[in-house]
């Protein structure tokens, strides 16, 4: 069953399912919408006592439930500047030292931060020997991403690929999962070095948004594609630690990479560790 279940990922359009899940997402149905909220809400087990508004009916559309507020307190932040928090709602997939440039995807599967990030080697070498963490979304998860430490955008790269479901399943079966899907890389400046954040699309991510640029996709794109920002003056974009970053409609992957001797995990923090945003993850050294 498993091999079949990849073997029809291989097969499927997955960017046409994907954009037209996203234009149904998008869409106001009244009644309808309301219905398939409270049906995916029973699905999956969703505890909307933590969200802002409770009601699935004050929801226009789904992808305003999906991406829902929770209300103010409810995941208190960590305020030790020597802690650095965990970004997102999720689990620990893996999480690590970065050897010779690559990052553990599963058992027997490796992938490279350079390809990671859309090839450009500028782009990895401040990673190398550093850490890295990857965070699964589940459905029932919040799915807005936030800062784990203080930080001043530097580049922003767009990355095309396919849309592979990014699920357990799919990442002990797909080799280079994460470098061959759909992405988002935020690269930030911190006190500590370089940290960056990469949001991975998936099958029937509708959507990856930042805070600074809105949708960066849809639509997707065919080349590789970069912005720089300013780190000083008045267009400069400093987030504080716990600041939202940017969101998914329909949830996917964060994967956190760390410049060398920047932080060393937690023990408390290992593979299929549930995560909360806010709480400890990491210290600076």
């Amino acid at each position: 069953m498993d091999k079949f279940k990849i073997a029809m990922q291989y097969a499927m359009p997955k960017h046409g399912i994907s954009r037209l899940v996203g234009k149904l997402a998008a869409a106001e149905a009244g009644s309808v919408t309301t219905s398939l909220i409270k049906a995916f809400i029973k699905q999956y087990k969703i505890d909307m006592s933590e969200a802002l508004y409770e009601d699935p009916a004050h929801y226009k559309t789904f992808n305003e439930f999906f991406t829902r507020p929770l209300k103010p307190g409810i995941r208190p932040l960590t305020e030790d500047e020597s802690i650095i928090t965990h970004p997102v709602d999720g689990a620990i997939s893996q999480l690590g030292d970065i050897v010779d440039g690559q990052l553990i995807q599963a058992k027997g599967h490796n992938y490279s931060v350079q390809d990671l990030h859309g090839g450009d080697k500028d782009d990895a070498d401040p990673f190398m020997g550093g850490k890295f963490a990857c965070i699964y979304l589940a459905p029932k998860d919040y799915h807005r991403i936030h800062m784990p430490i203080d930080g001043t955008l530097r580049r922003m790269i767009y990355v095309p690929g396919d849309l592979f479901s990014v699920n357990p399943l799919t990442a002990r079966n797909v080799p280079n999962l994460f470098a061959r899907n759909e992405r988002v890389v935020a690269i930030f400046d911190t006190k500590v070095g370089p940290l960056a954040m990469t949001l991975v699309g998936a099958t029937i991510v509708a959507s990856i948004e930042t805070i600074w640029s809105g949708t960066v996709t849809p639509p997707a794109g065919r080349d590789v594609m970069t912005w720089n920002y300013p780190v000083e003056g008045d267009k400069a974009i400093h987030l504080k630690k716990g600041d939202e970053m940017g969101r998914f409609k329909l949830g996917s992957t964060v994967i956190l990479a760390w410049g060398k001797d920047q932080a060393d995990f937690l023990d408390s923090e290992q593979p299929e560790t549930v995560t909360r945003m806010g709480t400890p993850f990491a210290t600076i050294k």
